[in-house]
């Protein structure tokens, strides 16, 4: 990630419409598995800590958040969120069978190795725990802001299950997520190809909402997912696995 949109990324994680939908769907998948509150979980990518701060509110006690950005982990550090560390996601400084949840949310498309990736996230995970992912879908909606947060690759459904199952998880559900702007993000991306080609430096799709268009996009994802806590989805703008290690 570059740095300029490094910055940016703190800046609004914890307001923008986009990161409040996502994480309120990571929170509900998570609630959903009914862990135990003492159940350790682990957040790869936790940049400043918003999702560790509402789980820490609703009372998991065992929570640890790991991120490559020192700058996201001193976001974190200042909001007073304890057990975070700088740290690379293909290689864990966590003994085996360490954590009941590893959750990492777009956080596999920027890394090279992800064999080894998924390796070490399954390598924490004790016997019977689960991994919870999210990444963005569809190669076809490549665009400058993959080039921006530089990606490696964007997944179908059926490509994540398979990285998944060649780790030795068995994938328990996968859906896609953020339907509702699936096909006007498609349209606009399928039109920048066709359109004469834009030499401007690329720039994130982060663009500035007044807080009227930030609260409704927000209501509208977060309605679509309480759907999503019971339904698949056949099509959006990213894609969710959970995934779990055998028991034996």
């Amino acid at each position: 990630m570059n740095i300029e949109y490094e910055l940016k990324y703190h800046q609004i994680e914890e307001n923008y419409w986009w990161f409040q939908a996502r994480r309120d769907m990571v929170f509900r998948l998570v609630q959903d598995l009914k862990l135990p509150l003492a159940a350790p979980i682990l957040e790869i990518g936790c940049s400043g800590g918003p999702l560790l701060q509402r789980l820490r509110a609703t009372g998991y006690s065992d929570l640890t958040g790991i991120d490559v950005s020192e700058a996201g982990i001193a976001v974190a550090q200042q909001r007073g969120i304890p057990n975070v560390s700088c740290m690379d996601g293909t290689n864990l400084a966590f003994a085996d069978n360490s954590f009941d949840l590893v959750v990492a949310s777009d956080v596999l498309e920027h890394i090279g190795d992800e064999a080894q990736a998924l390796r070490e996230w399954t390598r924490v995970l004790r016997p019977g725990g689960q991994l919870l992912v999210f990444v963005p879908a569809f190669q076809f909606l490549w665009g400058k802001h993959d080039e921006v947060n530089q990606h490696f690759r964007r997944y179908t459904a059926a490509q994540l299950a398979e990285a998944l199952d060649g780790a030795g998880l068995r994938v328990r559900r996968r859906s896609y997520w953020n339907v509702s702007l699936f096909f006007p993000t498609a349209a606009v991306r399928l039109l920048k190809r066709v359109l004469p080609k834009d030499d401007k430096p690329a720039k994130d799709d982060f663009f500035a909402t007044p807080p009227l268009l930030n609260r409704v996009l927000s209501g509208l994802i977060t309605a679509e997912n309480r759907l999503l806590q019971a339904l698949n989805a056949p099509v959006g703008v990213s894609v969710f696995a959970l995934a779990a290690k055998p028991a034996a």
